[in-house]
């Protein structure tokens, strides 16, 4: 049997290394491009589109008027957006058709991948590496014991926090227990 403690350390050092690894400068414009949009689009697949969507649930929370795609409330997309497009490897088809879309309508796009060299890096406004295991198997990866892209999900996750903690500096929301107002109620 394999012991709690031993994969719980595995997991946090490779967090860990893969947060350290990330580029400060890029989480920052990140901050800059989604205070400055009308609204924030999210869009991936499978797992990654479950944390994008952790994210749109926090940036609403914080004022930020935020969608996924393929909601069925969500609005037109314009030059005034921003699309937040989640894909390690940048070349998941769904994601991949949504970027280009939304350079048709002008809108701002960021990739938070792995591979700077993908298929999207034509549309991208800004690219957020996390530099973590795929299967593209690069050379400059983070590698992982964990099963398949578990550490990209888990870091795209807790730069979800990271960033909503910056938000909440650049907008000096000072009294957290404010943000309940905005939280789901009928549960």
């Amino acid at each position: 049997m394999i012991a709690y403690m031993k994969n719980k350390n595995l997991v946090l050092n490779e967090l860990t290394q893969v947060l350290n690894s990330i580029d400060e400068k890029e989480v920052d414009q990140l901050v800059d491009m989604i205070l400055s949009s009308e609204k924030v689009f999210v869009v991936g697949v499978g797992r990654v589109m479950l944390m994008l969507q952790a994210l749109e649930k926090r940036l609403n929370h914080l004022g930020v008027e935020a969608y996924h795609v393929g909601e069925i409330n969500e609005p037109a997309i314009t030059e005034k957006d921003l699309l937040i497009a989640g894909s390690g490897s940048g070349e998941s088809v769904f994601p991949l058709s949504i970027i280009r879309i939304a350079k048709k309508y002008k809108a701002k796009t960021v990739h938070i991948g792995v591979n700077a060299n993908s298929s999207m890096k034509n549309y991208e406004d800004l690219f957020l590496r996390i530099p973590c295991s795929t299967k593209l198997n690069l050379p400059d990866e983070i590698k992982s014991e964990q099963i398949m892209s578990s550490l990209f999900e888990q870091s795209v996750l807790l730069l979800s926090d990271i960033i909503a903690l910056k938000i909440v500096e650049r907008k000096n929301i000072t009294n957290m227990q404010s943000l309940w107002r905005r939280h789901a109620n009928l549960e």
